[in-house]
């Protein structure tokens, strides 16, 4: 039941609720959208990096070196993914965390392009294209990976922000 008394509905039923990139109506199911919906829903740079697998330049991201406490969620479905508290400045030119907010909100698909092995990473609920994960670069940090993201992949819900009725 939700807090106010009424059914909460379920994730297969088409029931809207606000996007959290531009308050327009969204379904509870992300992955039922067509590829006209994330077109609408997306601006043309975000759908080429969250639906096409694009990345975006190097250095050129909103949140490569943001310090500001909070959540970063998926810009596409509002799944919350990453905090500050696993960000760290590994000085590639993208937003880097060493571990995701709980191992199920991403997924791991093995991408062999451009001559090279890596592991890409998506949001679990939408299957947007966050970005890529390495191992065994050295960086001091617990887990040893690096989660390389896309900050047009991103929204930051800042801590000190009032969560929204």
């Amino acid at each position: 039941m939700h807090p106010t008394g009424a059914r909460r509905p379920t994730a297969r039923e088409d029931v809207p609720v606000t996007n959290p990139t531009d308050n327009a109506p969204f379904v509870l199911d992300p992955k039922t959208l067509s590829d006209t919906d994330w077109r609408q829903r997306l601006s043309a740079a975000e759908y080429q990096v969250l639906r096409q697998g694009g990345t975006e330049r190097a250095f050129t991201g909103k949140y490569t070196d943001t310090e500001t406490e909070g959540v970063y969620t998926c810009r596409a479905c509002g799944a919350e993914l990453f905090t500050s508290n696993e960000k760290f400045h590994s000085h590639c030119g993208w937003p880097s965390f060493y571990a995701p907010l709980a191992g199920d909100r991403v997924r791991y698909i093995e991408d062999n392009s451009f001559g090279m092995r890596r592991v890409e990473v998506r949001c679990a609920a939408c299957d947007g294209h966050l970005g890529h994960v390495f191992e065994g670069e050295g960086y001091d940090t617990p887990t040893d990976q690096r989660y390389c993201i896309n900050s047009i992949s991103l929204t930051l819900r800042p801590a000190d922000s009032t969560p929204e009725a």
